[in-house]
């Protein structure tokens, strides 16, 4: 595989060049290590694509996780408190998971325990790859980099997207660049608010 695209927000490639410029390197590598042809291993089911091979999500999803894992990228979890109080949960935002508790506790409000883990973190770099549902990039975006970065565990987040060219051998449903793009750029410069790299691949 190779990086076609990157798109830089809130100087996130700035960041990774000038503060880990080893660890964009590292990722640079493992796409380049990626074998396209390898993961095509999905015989499509469905009727435009009946009976064509293709690229399987699994496959790649794996190919990386094994590459990533093989450099020490770790799954990480940030866990944290809700309630339904929406100012007593922005007073406890930044607080620790221990204080969120015991202060939504003290407000006469019931604590609920909640998390968000993200697959590979290091060196306050974290990275998902995404090859499943639409939905799950925005998730992505602007609720998991977003609780890392609030949550001082990470200083940018990196999402790997196949373009549009890639998902067209993949199965429907399966996001691509182009399109996550135009949906980063649509909400403005400063949202969501936490340095992003967003990443499009291709064979």
């Amino acid at each position: 595989m190779r990086i076609v695209e990157t798109y830089s927000h809130l100087n996130g490639v700035e960041f990774l060049i000038v503060h880990r410029p080893e660890l964009w390197k590292e990722i640079q590598d493992v796409v380049a290590e990626v074998d396209a042809e390898a993961c095509k291993t999905k015989v499509s089911k469905e009727k435009t694509m009946k009976g064509k091979l293709l690229c399987s999500p699994i496959a790649m999803n794996s190919s990386f996780s094994k590459l990533l894992r093989a450099r020490s990228w770790e799954e990480s979890r940030v866990s944290y408190w809700v309630t339904k109080n929406a100012k007593l949960i922005r007073k406890t935002l930044t607080m620790s998971p221990q204080e969120q508790k015991k202060e939504i506790e003290e407000a006469g409000e019931t604590p609920i325990f909640s998390y968000n883990q993200t697959d590979f973190i290091k060196d306050r770099v974290a990275i998902e790859v995404q090859f499943g549902k639409y939905a799950f990039v925005a998730y992505d975006l602007f609720v998991k980099h977003l609780a890392f970065y609030v949550g001082d565990r990470i200083d940018v987040g990196i999402e790997i997207l196949p373009m549009k060219s890639l998902q067209a051998q993949m199965s429907s449903g399966v996001p691509y660049y182009e399109g996550e793009l135009y949906n980063v750029v649509r909400q403005g410069r400063g949202v969501p608010a936490v340095p992003l790299v967003i990443v499009g691949i291709a064979p």
